[in-house]
């Protein structure tokens, strides 16, 4: 039999979770150990959700489905809000104005959590880098949790955490808006336009990414990309120590390039100084913008307290994070790779400069309300043929071939409706040497649940398609 806390501060309190997905349900399953009273509310009806409530049978858990009422409120004490629930709709916005107050799961994991936390936030790369700083923890014998917006929702393992671990989280712009706790060592990858569709405005997005050091202590360190516009104008509003990271600049604390080698200095170079951490040929991820993940990590792992060497041999062996340049397989000469974590046009600039290879793009999905222009500029001076398919893909279609000039590379501009014939048109026109790249640079919630079953999706077609001759 379990004893609770009653004096826990959610003991005996009415606790309204909203959303019931991966989040929404590992609040479902842990608010109850602490005395807390819990009603779930999900926009979606019983038939779609018969599963997962299946799970929760047993559970002390009351339902309202198919909306959010604004009678949760009669006798809601606090409001737990999924990543996918918009604080402005409706009911939360009469909560506030009630002085109910908003958390979720991130906010309860940072008020409770005993062991330190690395955490990481950015338009792009934040999941590669956490990977990267988790592994590095790992690799110097270190009790290691990682989770948060990728991964296990580590609220669930918060009682296997202890005071002498360390955490590595990744923090999403939706998390960070309710937040009112910061890590002790906060990552700011890069801030680009993202999420504009969610967040109306790139000052509300960057004010959101700002929560993750913005409450920090003055001893705790926050790091940013020295390179990255959006990431280094935070800087100037953080109040703890200060370090960066950089491929084009020496910095004093932080992580930099000097020639062809990877170094960290000042508060990420354990014991102070600078130190080398690798050669740059070391690192098996394509990219520049991998480049910067990989000394965001050493930055951030050596402000930690992570040795080079740990640092070191992860850099050597580490080959990537499923759906981000994940090479998937070389059928009759051409390449297949899956960049379907690419959910911005900034994400799929990147992915293009990552290749030498002539490119068929295969790009849609739905729009973030996100500018195209750049981005399809540098589709008509980089690739061979653009393929666009989804909710979106017509207009990035009609929009692309505006920019199609006699000089330019692109050869063809073709919208098909749905990825499984847009994998099939590409295999038809592909040559040997060629490289597929699905870099969509919109989110996937047209046709898929997310961009991890998107990815798998063309996986599988891709895994389907006939070995061929070679094409010249």
């Amino acid at each position: 039999m379990t004893i609770l806390d009653s004096n826990d501060p959610l003991f005996g309190k009415t606790a309204v979770v909203l959303g019931f997905a991966r989040q929404g349900q590992a609040l479902a399953r842990w608010l109850p150990s602490v005395g807390a009273k819990v009603i779930v509310s999900d926009k979606r009806d019983f038939g779609a959700l018969a599963e997962a409530i299946l799970e929760f049978i047993d559970a002390p858990i009351q339902y309202a489905l198919g909306g959010h009422p604004l009678s949760l409120l009669d006798e809601a004490d606090i409001l737990f809000l999924s990543g996918g629930v918009d604080p402005k709709i409706p009911l939360c916005v009469e909560a506030r104005r009630r002085g109910i107050p908003l958390s979720n799961d991130a906010q309860l994991f940072l008020e409770r959590c005993k062991a330190p936390i690395i955490g990481v936030t950015g338009s792009a790369g934040k999941t590669t880098t956490t990977t990267l700083i988790g592994e590095m923890c790992k690799a110097a014998q270190l009790p290691t949790h990682v989770g948060g917006n990728i991964g296990d929702v580590l609220l669930t393992k918060l009682t296997q955490v202890r005071p002498d671990h360390k955490v590595v989280m990744e923090l999403s712009s939706f998390q960070l808006e309710l937040m009112t706790r910061s890590p002790q060592i906060a990552v700011v990858t890069n801030v680009t336009p993202n999420h504009l569709d969610r967040h109306g405005t790139m000052e509300n997005y960057l004010e959101a990414k700002a929560q993750i050091f913005l409450h920090q202590q003055p001893n705790d360190i926050a790091i940013f990309n020295l390179d990255d516009h959006g990431s280094y104008s935070l800087s100037e509003r953080a109040h703890s120590r200060v370090a960066f990271f950089s491929t084009r600049e020496m910095v004093s604390n932080g992580a930099f390039v000097a020639g062809s080698r990877l170094m960290v200095t000042g508060v990420s170079a354990p014991d102070g100084g600078a130190k080398i951490v690798c050669s740059r040929e070391d690192i098996k991820l394509r990219g520049d913008h991998n480049l910067q993940n990989v000394l965001a990590a050493c930055a951030a792992a050596g402000a930690a307290g992570v040795p080079v060497e740990a640092m070191r041999q992860v850099i050597k062996t580490f080959s990537g994070v499923p759906h981000r340049l994940e090479v998937v397989r070389v059928v009759g000469g051409v390449t297949y790779v899956n960049d379907s974590i690419a959910t911005a046009p900034e994400r799929v600039i990147a992915a293009l400069r990552s290749f030498t290879e002539p490119i068929i793009l295969l790009a849609g999905g739905r729009d973030k309300k996100l500018p195209w222009d750049e981005l399809l500029m540098f589709v008509a001076q980089r690739v061979k043929h653009l393929i666009t398919f989804g909710e979106f893909g017509e207009q990035i279609a009609a929009m692309a071939r505006r920019f199609q000039m006699p000089s330019s590379t692109l050869k063809s501009v073709t919208y098909l409706a749905t990825l499984d014939v847009a994998v099939k048109h590409a295999a038809d026109i592909a040559q040997s040497g060629d490289v597929v790249l699905l870099s969509p640079g919109c989110t996937s919630y047209d046709a898929y649940q997310d961009f991890e079953e998107r990815g798998e999706h063309f996986r599988m077609l891709v895994s389907a398609l006939e070995e061929r001759g070679s094409r010249r």
